[in-house]
């Protein structure tokens, strides 16, 4: 049987890279990690982030500082008026940890083709007691229509407040899990609902990376060439240093002719 893998965590140092990026003493690792994960709780659970829609938070330690930077949907309503949400925030997260924090904030240019907020979008219309079919579909289309090559959601739970729980499963478009340099976002959600928690998790594939190995490959091929016209002769061009049949070097010979 095929045994289900994270997406992203096959990936890292393929196409996909680590969220927290630092390297400290192993006696202060556990104490680090639960600093980045107590940052995250207080980015996610913050007043000021409600529906900023935010899909991820990167933690980049330096020696003197904390760069966070948080990926997001709608990054005004982060910021706040003139700044005030996001001063508020990084007071809240330099007295937790102690340390110089610097806040950075990327926007997500299309929400559609980021797995995590697709994923909430479904749960938030799950919560409103929308049609879980409708929602689903509604999600794939708009993803397709973005641009993206494929798009797989999975939905769990006692789906329409049904009495048995079960799970389900939409797709549109090539999904290539076993492939290593298909770029695969993945994301998950849990919609709370009154009749108990509905799980959701998306897969969109947005093509395939071949990245700086392409590069590497053609610079070899241009290497290649050059020392194969390099051995045909002694000579920088290859033709310098064969001699004709007479024993004279053919470049001789044909400017006197």
């Amino acid at each position: 049987m095929g045994q289900k893998v994270n997406p992203v965590g096959l990936r890292l140092g393929i196409n996909k890279t680590w969220l927290s990026r630092w390297f400290v003493d192993p006696k202060l690792y556990a104490t680090t990690l639960h600093e980045d994960l107590r940052l995250r709780k207080i980015i996610l659970g913050a007043e000021e982030a409600k529906g900023a829609d935010i899909a991820e938070v990167e933690i980049i330690r330096h020696p003197q500082r904390v760069t966070v930077i948080i990926h997001t949907g709608r990054p005004g309503v982060l910021i706040g008026a003139k700044g005030a949400n996001i001063e508020k925030l990084g007071a809240k997260l330099q007295q937790s940890i102690g340390k110089k924090i610097q806040l950075r904030i990327k926007e997500i240019k299309r929400p559609e083709t980021n797995a995590k907020l697709v994923a909430e979008n479904i749960g938030r219309q799950i919560k409103a007691r929308a049609s879980y079919r409708r929602a689903c579909k509604m999600a794939i289309m708009n993803s397709m229509k973005a641009g993206v090559q494929g798009i797989k959601v999975k939905i769990a739970g006692r789906l329409s407040g049904a009495e048995m729980a079960r799970r389900e499963e939409f797709k549109e478009g090539r999904i290539p899990l076993h492939t290593f340099r298909a770029d695969i976002d993945y994301g998950t959600a849990t919609a709370i609902t009154t009749f108990g928690c509905v799980g959701i998790k998306v897969y969109i594939f947005n093509g395939e990376v071949y990245g700086q190995a392409k590069k590497d490959d053609a610079g070899l091929l241009v290497r290649r060439g050059r020392e194969g016209r390099d051995d045909r002769g002694d000579g920088r061009d290859g033709r310098e240093g064969r001699e004709s049949r007479d024993g004279r070097p053919r470049e001789r010979e044909r400017v006197q002719e």
